[in-house]
């Protein structure tokens, strides 16, 4: 099957760019594949290093000019090439490949997925599924419902939830120092992993974790994602459990006001900002619990990765979120922006870190069961194959 991905973000990309290496990766040597984002990107450098794919630098605006230059080198691309599949990943590249694609005599199956809870009624999306969808997948449940109130209800519409790695998002404990590949090429191999994550804590968290609850997310500083609210729930709490909780946030630093905000809290000593990460795993690893507090989420692969690297997620119950949790077992859901019910849940585990470790257990399971590559892989070249069939 030959296989274009488009994807418009010029920069991090965030879950699309994950979710499109993860399947480029998935095919590459089965099926020929190529990959359509401005060079810029995040998604452009992931995808030039997986053998057997291509990378083609395009860029998706909407400005005038974009008809006598990206648009036009789309519709070569996609006239020379003769794709069996477009799978488009949002509005704008969706858009573009609409055009693109007018007055083709050979025309490739488009599936669309809808990675996000933005809304669906404009004229765009109306044109859009009348001319240039032929099968949608809805990352959750709760997308589905979007898209079954919406233009793309007389398109067939399928659930497929992210998957990930499960062996590379795994404790170090479980992978083992030699199969994660995640210590340090030059340190004692004679270093056991329960070493190593006692490293890793001084180096993230610095002297006096000892003793702290430690909450990791690579969700992001963005004020819509919760974070902030983990923080002012913290600081509620008297100041004996105050102390004792430590908090890392992964993502873009976080600018003056965000910073000010972790202050009023009185929590500037315990939460951490390693900035804007490739790998994770290290730092998320080390940690005991890992949050997604969005207010708006479609499903989160941040959250999902939490739950593979062995941490049972605290999470908000916006949009598809609480499809990953299952409260109580394997983490735990609150309200969304609810500080009352977060600070409520950091006084449970500070008192019963045990059972935190279980359910750090029961994620990791979970994980394994339900979230791993090889099924979401398979259910989206599923996809494929009916969209070419015209199902």
């Amino acid at each position: 099957m030959k296989i274009l991905y488009t994807n418009f973000h010029p920069r991090n990309g965030g879950g699309h760019a994950t979710y499109v290496t993860s399947l480029a990766r998935a095919y590459a040597g089965d099926h020929d594949i190529s990959v359509a984002t401005p060079d810029t990107s995040r998604l452009f450098r992931y995808v030039s290093a997986i053998p057997g794919v291509r990378a083609i630098g395009m860029r998706f605006s909407t400005r005038p000019s974009s008809w006598f230059g990206e648009r036009a080198a789309l519709r070569r691309l996609i006239a020379q090439e003769r794709y069996d599949i477009i799978h488009v990943n949002g509005s704008a590249d969706h858009k573009q490949v609409m055009l693109a694609l007018i007055g083709l005599r050979h025309r490739p199956r488009v599936v669309f997925t809808k990675h996000n809870d933005h809304p669906l009624q404009s004229w765009g999306h109306r044109l859009r599924a009348a001319l240039a969808t032929d099968h949608v997948i809805a990352v959750s449940d709760y997308v589905r419902d979007m898209l079954l109130a919406s233009p793309y209800q007389r398109l067939p519409i399928t659930t497929i939830r992210h998957g990930i790695d499960t062996d590379y998002f795994a404790p170090l404990a479980v992978a083992g120092d030699e199969a994660s590949g995640r210590l340090n090429a030059s340190a004692d191999s004679s270093v056991s992993a329960s070493e190593r994550i006692r490293a890793l804590k001084d180096q993230y968290f610095g002297p006096g974790w000892q003793d702290c609850l430690l909450f990791g997310s690579a969700g992001g500083t963005d004020y819509d994602k919760g974070w902030l609210d983990l923080v002012s729930a913290a600081g509620t709490l008297p100041p004996a459990l105050r102390s004792r909780i430590r908090i890392l946030v992964a993502g873009d630093l976080p600018n003056d006001d965000k910073r000010a905000r972790v202050k009023a809290a009185g929590m500037q000593d315990q939460v951490v900002f390693p900035g804007l990460l490739d790998d994770v795993r290290d730092a998320l690893a080390c940690c005991h619990v890992g949050f997604v507090l969005s207010y708006r989420e479609a499903l989160s692969y941040a959250c999902r990765e939490v739950m593979s690297l062995g941490l049972p997620a605290l999470v908000s119950n916006a949009g598809g979120l609480p499809e990953n949790v299952t409260d109580g077992h394997d983490g735990w859901i609150v309200p969304v922006r609810d500080t009352a019910a977060i600070a409520e849940r950091l006084r449970w585990m500070l008192q019963d870190p045990a059972r935190v470790a279980q359910m750090g257990a029961a994620a990791r399971r979970t994980a394994v069961e339900q979230f791993g590559l090889a099924r979401f892989a398979a259910a989206t070249l599923e996809v494929y194959g009916q969209a070419l069939r015209g199902n």
